[in-house]
């Protein structure tokens, strides 16, 4: 490893241009979020009939049709829908998060070019975009888990400790995919398979039991993995997270991220060149 490449590994400054700029990439995600539905009749409203009308979906499909259960718990079919839509929920902030991230600097050559911009904070404006639509999935999660079970697990307090790890990792993702996109433009493409692979190698239409003993470890290399098990500890179940696990994901994520800065720090001098 170079020493420049050392010495970007260096937390103040990977952290400084979050915090700095942080009413900045607030008002850029909200834009995002409201320039997403501008012109249709109902607006921001679509973000809450979206996942709605998904959760209707798969409880026909899945509940009424397949009759689908899940293996562990009461194995009620309206339990396998939560369990379902929670690990689609994480699936999907990864997918929009990593398919986006490919074009981030690639589609935005004004920014580089033309613009005094602080390009390292593109990536939290994305996932802070694709947060809000987590969180509302999530809320609608909830309160179909609450007529389910008339109760909400005081555990979902713990959902920041559980997410924040895992938005860590997309940062990180996020820089690394946002500056290869710029060299090499077919990675779009690519992250789109990876996203459609990973749908199907997460434990999110099936349990992780369902794997064989001797494989299981394998499945924890998926970034998903963890994650969506976790999650639905908290908000299904009640059941307090993985403590050591957690530690061990929040050690990567921070890992990646700082490799992730120290990257797109390091290609960032080539962007305007290539654009």
């Amino acid at each position: 490893m170079s020493n420049s490449f050392i010495r970007t590994l260096n937390a103040p400054a990977i952290i400084r241009p979050l915090w700095v700029h942080r009413h900045l990439i607030g008002q850029m995600a909200k834009r995002e979020v409201i320039g997403r539905y501008r012109g249709s009749m109902l607006g921001l409203f679509w973000s809450l009939v979206n996942p709605v009308f998904m959760l209707s979906i798969y409880t026909v499909i899945f509940g009424s049709v397949f009759r689908m259960r899940w293996s562990q718990g009461s194995g009620h079919q309206s339990e396998f829908i939560a369990i379902l839509f929670t690990g689609l929920i994480i699936h999907g902030l990864f997918s929009e998060v990593i398919t986006r991230a490919t074009r981030l600097i690639a589609g935005s050559p004004n920014l580089v070019t033309k613009v005094v911009f602080p390009l390292e904070i593109l990536p939290a404006i994305t996932i802070g975009a694709a947060l809000f639509h987590t969180l509302v999935s999530m809320l609608i999660l909830m309160a179909y888990n609450f007529i389910l079970t008339g109760q909400i697990p005081i555990t979902v307090l713990l959902l920041p400790i559980v997410l924040l790890p895992f938005l860590i990792l997309l940062l990180g993702i996020a820089l690394l995919l946002s500056s290869f996109g710029v060299y090499f433009r077919d990675l779009s493409q690519t992250a789109g398979m990876l996203s459609s692979a990973l749908l199907f190698l997460s434990p999110i239409f099936y349990p992780i039991t369902a794997i064989p003993e001797n494989y299981q470890h394998y499945l924890f290399l998926n970034p998903l993995t963890f994650i969506i098990i976790e999650m639905r500890n908290i908000l299904l179940w009640g059941n307090l997270p993985d403590w050591q696990g957690l530690l061990i994901y929040s050690i990567a994520a921070l890992t990646f991220w700082f490799l992730g800065w120290a990257w797109f720090q390091k290609t960032r001098k080539g962007f305007a060149d290539v654009l």
